[in-house]
């Protein structure tokens, strides 16, 4: 048993300096590990009413052996790596972070979404080998005439969709969860549709919900829906995308490009075949990032994980307990 009433069961960030001040200010005592398996976090997280968590699985198993585990924050938006459930059934309340990088997440999505439009990195690549030809890139189509389907609407995708309006594009969507709060902050300019037509009619198409709704959501019969000049983008999470399919339908030129900053399994593999075609983009899981978001990020796990300490209302609650 430990006297840590805090453990950071894992965390790849360069330091840990903004937590350590929150928590010496408030006079917590806590340890950083470097968990990577359920055994892990069960043998390193003895005594600790507080886990602070990126990656580290959170299962039912771990919540059983730790009864006195009662918050669990995650270093980011997505769940998908804690047991749900069992964490309402054991009574630990899951936070997560939902707000700290949106707008670089949606500014992300739309450099990919340009970068891919406007042909950027395959051109530059063309001239950098001693070539001059636009006419490689066609077609390249205007985009205050095309529309941009998004798929989830919280606060990324509303980010996204004020950006692409802004271009001048139309602006459809589809969201798994249309709760009254979603509904009422909805733009006056996006329409809401359903998925089926949102594939139909969408020359992009940005991926904004998370993987616990939407798993497997884009196949080969969603992507057989796409028209053969629409783009594919997902900023979320691994897994959404079927990447076998996807690497299908570029290889037959049945949609005109993709670009993932998440994969299924990640680091994505050098032998992906994804990684084949011209007209696919890809970044290290890095949307959420910028020096600003992740201090943010940082500061308010913290800050968390106090307020519960002191027995105030928690800021970002997940599940209801």
């Amino acid at each position: 048993m430990n006297n840590f009433q805090v453990v950071i069961t894992d965390c790849d960030h360069e330091n840990i300096d903004i937590e350590n001040n929150i928590f010496e200010q408030s006079q917590i005592t806590y340890s950083l590990q470097n968990c990577k398996t359920e055994q892990d976090v069960i043998e390193n997280g003895k005594g600790a009413a507080v886990f602070l968590n990126q990656y580290a699985p959170i299962t039912d198993k771990v919540m059983e052996q730790l009864p006195e585990l009662k918050l669990v924050i995650r270093y980011g938006v997505g769940v998908n790596n804690i047991d749900m459930e069992a964490a309402t059934k054991h009574g630990v309340q899951v936070c997560n972070v939902p707000d700290y990088g949106m707008h670089e997440v949606a500014d992300h999505a739309l450099a990919l979404m340009l970068a891919l439009t406007r042909k950027i990195t395959v051109m530059n690549e063309q001239v950098k080998n001693g070539g001059w030809n636009y006419q490689l890139s066609i077609p390249v189509f205007r985009h205050s005439e095309q529309t941009v389907g998004i798929i989830g609407l919280g606060r990324i995708g509303t980010a996204f969709a004020h950006k692409v309006h802004a271009l001048g594009c139309k602006v459809v969507a589809y969201d798994l969860n249309r709760s009254e709060s979603r509904k009422k902050n909805t733009p006056d300019f996006v329409e809401m549709i359903d998925f089926e037509s949102l594939l139909a009619i969408s020359d992009v198409i940005s991926i904004h919900c998370p993987l616990e709704t939407a798993k497997n959501l884009i196949d080969a019969a969603a992507m057989e829906k796409m028209k053969s000049t629409a783009y594919l983008i997902n900023v979320s999470r691994g897994g959404i995308i079927n990447e076998a399919d996807l690497h299908q339908f570029l290889k037959d030129k049945r949609i005109a490009g993709a670009a993932l900053d998440v994969f299924q399994e990640e680091p994505v593999g050098n032998d992906s075949p994804l990684l084949e075609h011209a007209n696919f983009l890809c970044t290290p899981h890095m949307a959420w990032y910028s020096e600003q978001s992740a201090q943010e990020l940082k500061r308010k796990v913290a800050e968390e994980a106090v307020r519960f300490i002191a027995n105030e209302q928690v800021k970002y609650p997940v599940n209801q307990l």
